[in-house]
C-alpha cells in the first residue's frame, strides 16, 4: 500500500514561538516539487510532544489540504494512552488521510498483550495502520510475534523499522512476506531496502527530497549498482542530519542555514551545540547547498 519516499516533515516555528503555517506550506511544496510519495505530519521529526491536541490536528489539516491529494498523508496520531491515539486517530480519518503512523507507546512499558490491544483499538478505527518500532525512544521493542499478531488485522498495513536492525527487516518479512516494511533510518534505507523494504519514511528529505527520492527509486527499479552509487554519496550527508544530536536538531538547524525556516524549537528541545552546529555548516557548505 506505501511505498517510495515519505517525509517525516518537521514542524516550523516562529520566533514567536507559533506554528509557522506560511513555512509549513512551502515546505509541503518543496517536497511535493521533489517528487516524494508521502508527507508524515507530526510524528517525532514534527516535535509531536510538545505539540497541543489543536496544534496536531490544525498541522494535520493544513498538510492536508496544501498537499490537495497530490500525495499520500500518514498522519502521526500515535501516543501513551491509547484515548489520545484513538482521538487523533479520528481526526486524521474525518480529514481524509491515507494512514495513520502509530509509535509503540512510551513511558509506560505495556505488555504485548497491552500492545496488542492497543494497536487493535487504533486499527478498529478504520484508517490504515503502520506500526512503528522505535525501541530507542518508546523503550520497548516490538516484537515480531506481535507484529505478526497485529498482522492479522486487516489495517495494519506497514511497520516503520527505526530501530537501526536490518536484520529486524529480514525477519519481519521471513514471518510475514506480504508485509510492507519502511525504513525509519535514513542511512539504512538501501540495506533495509536490499532485503525487502519497500521505502523511507525519511528525515533527510527534509532538505534533499530529490536526493532520497532518487536511491529510493534506483532501489524500487532493482537497479542496486545506481542506488549503491547514490547512497555512498549521501551517506555522510543523511547521517549528520539524522544523528548529529537528537532528531530533529540536526534536521531544522540545516533547514534554517538553507533559508527554510526559523531556527527555532520547542523547550526541552534547544538549539544544537555550538561546535555541533559549526560542523553542521560546514558539511552543509561542502555539499555547495548554502548560499
Amino acid at each position: 500500500m506505501f511505498s517510495g519516499v515519505y517525509t517525516a516533515i518537521v514542524t516550523p516555528f516562529t520566533q514567536e514561538g507559533a506554528v509557522d503555517t506560511a513555512a509549513l506550506d512551502r515546505l509541503v511544496d518543496a517536497q511535493i516539487e521533489g517528487g516524494v510519495s508521502g508527507l508524515v505530519p507530526v510524528g517525532t521529526t514534527g516535535e509531536s510532544p510538545t505539540l497541543s491536541s489543536d496544534e496536531h490536528i490544525d498541522v494535520i489539516r493544513r498538510v492536508c489540504k496544501r498537499a490537495d491529494g497530490k500525495v499520500k498523508i500518514i498522519a502521526g496520531t500515535g501516543a501513551n494512552s491509547t484515548h489520545e491515539a484513538c482521538e487523533l486517530t479520528r481526526a486524521a480519518l474525518d480529514l481524509g488521510c491515507d494512514g495513520s503512523l502509530q509509535v509503540t507507546p512510551y513511558y509506560n512499558k505495556p505488555s504485548d498483550s497491552g500492545l496488542l490491544a492497543h494497536f487493535m483499538a487504533v486499527a478498529d478505527l478504520g484508517l490504515p495502520i503502520v506500526l512503528y518500532n522505535v525501541p530507542g525512544r518508546a523503550g520497548k521493542e516490538l516484537s515480531i510475534d506481535l507484529i505478526a499478531r497485529c498482522a492479522a488485522h486487516p489495517k495494519v498495513v506497514a511497520v516503520k523499522e527505526a530501530g537501526g536492525s536490518v536484520d529486524r527487516v529480514s525477519q519481519i518479512l521471513t514471518q510475514l512476506p506480504d508485509m510492507c516494511v519502511l525504513s525509519g533510518d535514513d542511512p539504512l534505507t538501501l540495506p533495509m531496502m536490499s532485503v525487502g523494504a519497500k521505502g523511507v519514511i525519511s528525515v533527510a528529505s527534509n532538505a534533499f527530497p530529490e536526493r532520497v527520492v532518487a536511491v529510493v527509486a534506483a532501489a524500487l527499479a532493482g537497479d542496486f549498482v545506481e542506488a549503491r552509487k547514490l547512497h555512498l554519496k549521501n551517506h555522510a550527508l543523511f547521517s549528520a542530519l539524522l544523528g548529529m544530536e537528537v532528531n530533529p536538531l540536526p534536521i531544522k538547524t540545516a533547514m534554517a542555514l538553507m533559508g527554510r525556516m526559523e531556527e527555532v524549537f520547542r523547550l526541552p528541545l534547544c538549539q544544537m551545540e555550538e561546535a555541533n552546529r559549526v560542523r553542521l555548516e560546514e558539511l552543509l557548505n561542502n555539499e555547495g547547498v548554502l548560499a
